[in-house]
């Protein structure tokens, strides 16, 4: 018995708060797969990845973090409810519809006290607006109402985890405490950097017409991620601090990727293995986000790769095509970016550069 005792003691002293948001994490994705299949979502590695990211390490913070995810989807949602109809048959008016609300949105995000709403206000209209133009003879409203249920499957799973968590294993092992948001009401450097996102998502538009790529809606995450930095970043423009988080994000989709192959090359098309590879993926992807190393953004996109290759819209069906499409589209917005941010650094004004501590690559908010 005592054997058993010090045995047991001695893997309650191995734990600590990261081990405790791992698994969480790990729990809540898998909730929120549960969830999104129970509704019936028609993405459900977006429930999984809502999941992911809403989760804090206090319930409160969690909780405050979902609804604001929730009132942007709503929100983003809504509005392009009204406004595709109008747009979505014209290049240059969904062009232009697009960079308005994305360099709002994202300039926002930069600035405000509520920076996730805003977030997920520009990303939702995105992405509704690019799903409509790929696929123009679904009705508009059940795209809208996917990404809603699919964020509130993910929103949910999460909060329940968390919240039994903080009751819980929470009060032996509670978490630091986050960062308070960067608010502002008018930053140059900021609205600038936004605006190269806006274009960068009207350019996408351009893409959408003209090759007919599938899932182009991840494209647009993928921008307005890699753009979301911190406003201190931005003294000598977004193209050092962006560059950056554009290589991690690409080394963590491909390790993401290889990791996930692997996965479906065992599984074969059954569903337990799949789950273990997403569970494992997700613990691996979050043990890197939280290092104290500076590619922590590695480990966010290494579970968006994991997520978006491993968990498919139907574990009957089993067909991983879809999440391969995810996963070339946030390559594909990654390319058209690039060159925006390289035109934008030549032809903008010049400043001087922040020093290397200062360089933003820390994630503010987060997809």
């Amino acid at each position: 018995m005592n054997r058993i005792a010090a045995i047991w003691n001695a893997l309650i002293a191995r734990i600590s708060p990261r081990t405790v948001d791992i698994g969480e994490c790990v729990v809540s994705v898998l909730l929120a797969i549960l969830v999104a299949h129970a509704i019936g979502g028609d993405n459900v590695a977006w429930a999984a990845f809502a999941g992911y990211m809403v989760m804090r390490g206090h319930a409160s913070e969690t909780v405050l973090r979902g609804l604001l995810r929730i009132v942007g989807t709503v929100a983003g949602g809504l509005l392009a409810l009204g406004l595709a109809p109008l747009v979505a048959t014209s290049w240059m008016g969904s062009a232009l519809a697009m960079m308005v609300v994305g360099t709002l949105s994202l300039y926002r995000a930069l600035t405000a006290r509520r920076a996730y709403a805003w977030l997920f206000f520009g990303l939702t209209f995105a992405m509704v607006l690019l799903d409509k133009i790929e696929t123009p003879a679904t009705a508009l409203d059940q795209f809208v109402l996917t990404r809603i249920l699919e964020t509130v499957a993910g929103t949910v799973a999460c909060a329940t985890v968390s919240i039994v968590s903080t009751l819980t294993l929470r009060r032996r092992w509670p978490a630091p405490p986050t960062p308070p948001p960067v608010i502002t009401l008018w930053h140059p450097a900021a609205f600038r950097h936004a605006a190269q996102a806006g274009l960068a998502l009207a350019l996408l538009i351009g893409v959408a017409r003209a090759l007919a790529l599938p899932a182009l809606a991840q494209s647009a995450v993928g921008v307005m991620a890699v753009m979301l930095v911190p406003v201190h970043g931005l003294g000598a423009g977004g193209l050092v601090p962006v560059s950056a988080r554009l290589a991690q994000r690409f080394v963590g989709c491909l390790a993401g990727a290889a990791l996930s192959a692997a996965c479906l090359f065992l599984a074969q098309g059954h569903a337990p293995v799949l789950v273990a590879g997403t569970a494992l993926g997700v613990a691996i992807g979050r043990s890197i986000e939280n290092g104290p190393h500076s590619y922590r953004y590695v480990g966010t996109q290494f579970t968006l790769a994991v997520l978006v290759m491993l968990v498919p819209d139907s574990y009957a069906d089993g067909d991983v095509l879809p999440g391969v499409e995810r996963l070339i589209a946030v390559l594909i917005g990654m390319a058209v970016l690039e060159p925006v941010l390289l035109a934008g650094h030549w032809l903008g004004p010049r400043r001087l550069p922040v020093t290397p501590s200062r360089q933003g690559l820390d994630e503010p908010g987060g997809v």
